[in-house]
């Protein structure tokens, strides 16, 4: 296998790791779970979908390494799993947000995202 070989494999595992960022359903779970464990009802209330929707997602998340779940009763949990993911989408939100200063209600939701930020009282 040569350079170009390895570099293309490179490009095909980060492609697809990037895929699971891709839709804005996924996104929307990750904002739900980012500060903590939640269970499947509590994120379809968050993210505002049908569970069917909402389970879909979470299992391509599952299988990707992004979240990891667990069963308590008849509940299942999830919880980010993939810190690199997180900083990421940390990353992405924060540099979007920064740039929406007409928006402040999202921005502010952005925001929260990033680590160490508390929200403030109103």
């Amino acid at each position: 296998m040569n350079d170009l070989d390895d570099l293309d494999r490179v490009f095909e595992e980060v492609s697809s790791y990037f895929s699971v960022m891709a839709e804005p359903t996924r996104l929307k779970i990750l904002h739900a779970i980012c500060q903590q464990e939640k269970p499947v009802n509590t994120i379809v209330e968050e993210v505002g979908a049908t569970q069917t929707n909402v389970s879909r997602h979470l299992s391509l998340m599952y299988r990707a390494g992004v979240v990891s779940r667990r069963k308590e009763g008849n509940q299942v949990f999830y919880r980010i799993t993939d810190p690199a993911m997180m900083e990421i989408c940390r990353t992405v939100c924060t540099q979007i947000a920064s740039q929406l200063d007409n928006h402040e209600p999202l921005r502010k939701g952005l925001l929260r995202l990033v680590p160490g930020r508390r929200r403030r009282a109103a």
